[in-house]
C-alpha cells in the first residue's frame, strides 16, 4: 500500500500514478477523506482518553459523599470512550480498505496499455532460416522432449510431461540460473508453494488479477503463480538487517496459474500453461537503493539470457500493464520464430516499499529508527524458456543444439529425432 505521508504531501503525484495506470484518480480523493475522517477519530478518542484519566484521578481524590455521582459520571464517560474507540477502529478500517484499491505509485513507466509498451533495446538478431522451421511442440515431441496428451490425459488441457533431455534441458536452465544467482550474492531457496491469504494479499496478488490464482478453499490456502509470494513473506512482521547491504534470494519453486481468460490463446504447447517452473530473484533493500537493485536484476537477467543463446529485446512496461505492486517493470522478450515476434520470457518489477507496507517488513536506519523496506523481484529462468531456446537452435535434419553453457547438464552438444 502506499505511503500515508507520501499521500497528503504528494496528492497530485499518486493522481498522476493513477492515470498512468488507466485506473480512477478519483480513488485518491476518497483515500484523502477518509485519512482525514480517521486522523479527527483518532484524536476524538485522545480526548477522551485523556479526560477519562483526568476523571479517575479525582474520584480518587473525592470525599465518599461525592463519589457515587462521579461514579456515575464515570461510566457515563466510559460509555463515551468506547463509542469513540469503535468509530477510530471503523475510520482505519476505511482508511485501510481505500488504501487497498490503491497501486503503487508509478515511477518512469510510460502511460497506457498492453501495446504502449517502450523498446528500450535489442539483443542479437533474429535468425534468418534456409528451412521452414518447426515450432517448439512439433520439436519437443519428435525429439521426446514434450508430452502434451499424455499431460492432457491426466490432468487435463494445458498440462504437460517434460521428459527425457526435455526434463534435464529445464533441470540444467534452473540450475544454471541458481548458481549465476549464488555467484551474484542471492541466498538460493526453495520455498512453499502453498502461502496464507495474507501474504497473498500483501503481495498485491489479490486485486483485479486473484482470478488467475489457484485457492484452496477446504485448508484456506492459495497456490502461488511464482516464489515472489513465499519469499515476500519470508520477512512479514519482522525488522531484518540491511545494515550490509540488500538481503537477496533466489526461490526455486513450481508455479501455477489458472490462466482465467486466455482461453484460445497461444494454447499451443508449453508457452501458457497452468505448471511451469522458475527461479526468481527477490531483494529486500532501503528504498533509496532500489533503483540500482533494480538495474542489477536486469543484468542478471541480461547475462543469463546471452547463456542460453536467444535474440530478445528489452521493453519498459507501460503503467497500465503493471501489476497493483509494481511501481516500474522492465520485461524481456525473446524472439520466437515460427510466431514471428518476441515473447516475455522474464520481468524485473521494483515495488518500492509498497509490498512491505502491506507486510510490516522493515529495518533499522542509521538512527536506529524502523523504516520500511523496499522490495524488488526478477526471473532468472522458467519452464517457459524451453520454447525459445528449441526453435532458435533447430537445424534443418529436425535436430536442437544445446547451447553451451547448458551441454554439461544435458550431457548432449545436439538432440537427435528418434
Amino acid at each position: 500500500m502506499i505511503d500515508l505521508k507520501f499521500l497528503r504531501e504528494n496528492p497530485d503525484v499518486v493522481r498522476a500514478s493513477q492515470v498512468t495506470r488507466g485506473a480512477d484518480p478519483a480513488l485518491v480523493d476518497v483515500l484523502l477523506e477518509a485519512d482525514e475522517a480517521r486522523r479527527e477519530a483518532i484524536k476524538k478518542a485522545d480526548e477522551l482518553r485523556s479526560e477519562q484519566k483526568a476523571f479517575g484521578k479525582k474520584i480518587g481524590q473525592a470525599s465518599p459523599e461525592e463519589r457515587p455521582a462521579l461514579l456515575e459520571g464515570s461510566n457515563e464517560l466510559k460509555e463515551r470512550v468506547k463509542a469513540a474507540e469503535e468509530e477510530q477502529k471503523a475510520a482505519e478500517e476505511r482508511v485501510t480498505a481505500a488504501q487497498m484499491r490503491l497501486g503503487n505509485v508509478v515511477e518512469g513507466a510510460p502511460a497506457g496499455g498492453e501495446d504502449d509498451y517502450v523498446v528500450l533495446e535489442h539483443v542479437g538478431q533474429p535468425r534468418e532460416f534456409d528451412f521452414e522451421p518447426k515450432d517448439h511442440l512439433d520439436l519437443g515431441e519428435s525429439l521426446g522432449l514434450i508430452d502434451m496428451k499424455r499431460g492432457t490425459k491426466v490432468s487435463g488441457s494445458r498440462f504437460y510431461y517434460l521428459t527425457g533431455d526435455g526434463a534435464l534441458l529445464q533441470l540444467g536452465m534452473l540450475t544454471l540460473a541458481a548458481q549465476k544467482a549464488r555467484d551474484a550474492g542471492f541466498q538460493v531457496m526453495i520455498p512453499p508453494v502453498l502461502v496464507r491469504p495474507e501474504i497473498m494479499n500483501g503481495t498485491g496478488f489479490l486485486g483485479e488479477h486473484s482470478e488467475e490464482i489457484y485457492y484452496l478453499e477446504r485448508d484456506d490456502l492459495y497456490l502461488v503463480g511464482t516464489s515472489e509470494v513465499a519469499l515476500a513473506g519470508y520477512h512479514a512482521d519482522e525488522i531484518i538487517d540491511l545494515s550490509q547491504g540488500p538481503v537477496k534470494y533466489a526461490g526455486w519453486s513450481s508455479c501455477f496459474r489458472r490462466e482465467a481468460g486466455s482461453y484460445g490463446k497461444d494454447t499451443r504447447g508449453i508457452l501458457r500453461v497452468h505448471q511451469f517452473d522458475k527461479l526468481e530473484m527477490f531483494v529486500y533493500c532501503k528504498p533509496e537503493e532500489a533503483t540500482a537493485q533494480h538495474q542489477a536484476l536486469l543484468n542478471m537477467e541480461r547475462d543469463m539470457l546471452s547463456a542460453v543463446e536467444v535474440p530478445y529485446r528489452i521493453i519498459d512496461v507501460a503503467g497500465g500493464d503493471l501489476g497493483s505492486s509494481a511501481a516500474r517493470k522492465f520485461d524481456t522478450e525473446a524472439w520466437v520464430p515460427t510466431q514471428e515476434t518476441y515473447r516475455e520470457l522474464t520481468s524485473t518489477s521494483n515495488c518500492t516499499t509498497f509490498q512491505a507496507r502491506r507486510l510490516s517488513t522493515r529495518y533499522r536506519d542509521e538512527n536506529g529508527k524502523p523504516q520500511v523496506a523496499a522490495t524488488l523481484n526478477g526471473t532468472l529462468a522458467t519452464t517457459r524458456w524451453l520454447v525459445a531456446i528449441l526453435e532458435n537452435n533447430q537445424q534443418a535434419d529436425g535436430s536442437v543444439v544445446v547451447p553451451e553453457a547448458l551441454r554439461p547438464f544435458v550431457g548432449k552438444e545436439v538432440l537427435e529425432p528418434r
